[in-house]
């Protein structure tokens, strides 16, 4: 069983993040647990080669299902996601900017969307799915994946500007990045940033820095479970445990420690994974 982030082609590195495989295998009869997936700064090409899985959102309880290849963009809200016996999910994580660069589609469209990637990108999308269906192991997907990103990337909609650098830095800071210091980075004004910047991610600058520090402290608790929450706050740049604990209720509709009860039952937990930090 897998739980693991992959590093993409060099030719490939200006627009993916990284790629992630997430393989699960459960008994037949044996139903898998959900997982209560949380706001994370990504924008995301999924392809289910095997098992799909069925997503209903938190708040309002819509569901999507029987997708093989889905595109989301970035998401302000929990999505409970329930999967198959045989389950292998291939992510595609784009850099903050370039799904936008490489279809065109200003990111509000796609904020909160959890939809058939079929309607933005060719029906090349079913051969790649195949393709990872039938991979030997999960370096020839990543080498699948490479080759599929590449063929993106000529056709690209967009060129990269520097508003893509300021939305980069943002992300690699971890949220430790200014406003001020964005607009200079973008050679924009404060208004022209936020509308450049809810572009190209689907949120504003400051909502983004949120989510951003809310994956790391819920990556942070992970990787530390033994770590107390006041020391986990501290150390994800929160004021104290009250500032943290709003973010989640914000975030989550959740105490801290009621989500992470939740997060200890999901899916990957059966063979000992956790989404902490894979790179």
């Amino acid at each position: 069983m897998l739980l693991k982030d992959f590093i993409p082609a060099p030719e490939v590195q200006d627009v993916v993040q990284l790629y992630r495989i997430v393989h699960l295998q459960f008994p037949k009869g044996q139903t898998a647990p959900a997982k209560a997936y949380p706001p994370r700064p990504e924008q995301c090409l999924a392809f289910y080669p095997y098992d799909t899985e069925t997503v209903v959102y938190q708040n309002s309880g819509k569901k999507v299902e029987h997708l093989p290849v889905v595109l989301y963009g970035q998401f302000t809200e929990v999505t409970n996601r329930i999967i198959g016996n045989n389950f292998l999910v291939f992510q595609i994580i784009f850099h903050p900017g370039a799904l936008y660069r490489l279809t065109g589609i200003p990111s509000t469209e796609l904020t909160n969307q959890y939809m058939d990637a079929g309607l933005i990108f060719s029906s090349q999308l079913k051969l790649v799915n195949e393709q990872l269906a039938a991979a030997n192991d999960y370096k020839e997907m990543v080498q699948v994946a490479d080759v599929f990103v590449q063929q993106l990337i000529k056709q690209q909609r967009k060129q990269r500007m520097h508003i893509d650098d300021a939305c980069l830095l943002l992300l690699n800071s971890e949220g430790k990045f200014s406003l001020d210091k964005l607009s200079k980075t973008a050679f924009l004004s404060s208004k022209q940033l936020e509308r450049k910047f809810k572009e190209r991610t689907g949120v504003n600058p400051k909502l983004f820095e949120r989510i951003i520090r809310f994956d790391k402290v819920f990556r942070y608790k992970n990787s530390n479970p033994q770590f107390d929450w006041l020391r986990i706050a501290v150390a994800c740049d929160y004021h104290d445990y009250q500032h943290l604990a709003k973010e989640y209720k914000d975030f989550t509709g959740f105490t801290p420690v009621a989500f992470h009860e939740i997060e200890n039952k999901a899916p990957e937990r059966a063979f000992g994974l956790a989404e902490g930090y894979y790179k």
